[in-house]
């Protein structure tokens, strides 16, 4: 209960824009190159590097069969932050961090299952933590949520009603994820999204890969990320 009670507190203070000074980055490393796809594994259909970029892309009549994903093949970390700046072209585009997560060979090559960092073009569901082939919904955006031990999910306090216009549209995000522990915070842009505390013991993965969405969606999309860094616990 008490890590609930600190959760509430630091995302009280984030949305009212506590005057605390910014820490100095350190400790994070580079998990990706900006020149290649190295440590990464995805569908050279689809998935490509320029300019310092990592690119996903579609178009109406070039879909992939199901949500697929370039998976990061350096490790399965636990305890992390996760920084990278992204931007999502297409209004109907649909895309999202992967994080803790599995793959599913059984369903196709690059599916994968477990926590996302939603994101989506018309800003509906971005920053919020959904479950991608799981649970589903778990924390909207602007939720403190917590999923008791077999139970469902439910809100127990707000970070935040206007974190829509925090949201840069056809421009670069910052994301910061950080998954301590069953806690899991999502910010966008130096704001808390969303915060999820997660004791479903059956439902919830304490480990996993890492991954960018494709998503289907029968029109043209892109999603770019760049700066992709990573420091672990």
């Amino acid at each position: 209960m008490n890590i609930r009670i600190a959760v509430f507190s630091l995302c009280l203070c984030a949305g009212l824009h506590a005057q605390v000074p910014a820490l100095e980055e350190s400790g994070f490393k580079s998990i990706f190159d900006g020149a290649s796809m190295k440590s990464w594994d995805c569908d050279p259909d689809f998935w490509r590097v320029a300019g310092g970029v990592m690119i996903g892309e579609t178009r109406a009549d070039h879909q992939p069969k199901q949500n697929i994903f370039c998976i990061w093949k350096g490790g399965s970390p636990a305890n992390f932050e996760l920084k990278m700046q992204y931007k999502l072209t297409g209004e109907t585009a649909n895309s999202g961090v992967q994080y803790r997560s599995v793959e599913l060979p059984e369903v196709a090559k690059w599916v994968m299952k477990g926590y996302q960092a939603d994101i989506d073009g018309l800003q509906k569901y971005t920053g919020q933590i959904y479950e991608e082939r799981g649970r589903g919904f778990l924390a909207l955006r602007g939720q403190i949520a917590y999923v008791p031990d077999g139970k469902k999910v439910g809100a127990i306090g707000s970070t935040g009603d206007d974190l829509k216009n925090v949201i840069k549209v056809d421009d670069w995000n910052d994301l910061h994820i950080i998954a301590r522990g069953n806690t899991l915070i999502q910010l966008i842009n130096g704001r808390v999204m969303c915060v999820l505390v997660d004791d479903d013991k059956a439902g919830r993965k304490m480990d996993g890969e890492i991954g960018i969405q494709l998503h289907v969606t029968n029109a043209a999309m892109k999603i770019e990320t760049r700066n992709i860094r990573l420091k672990t616990f």
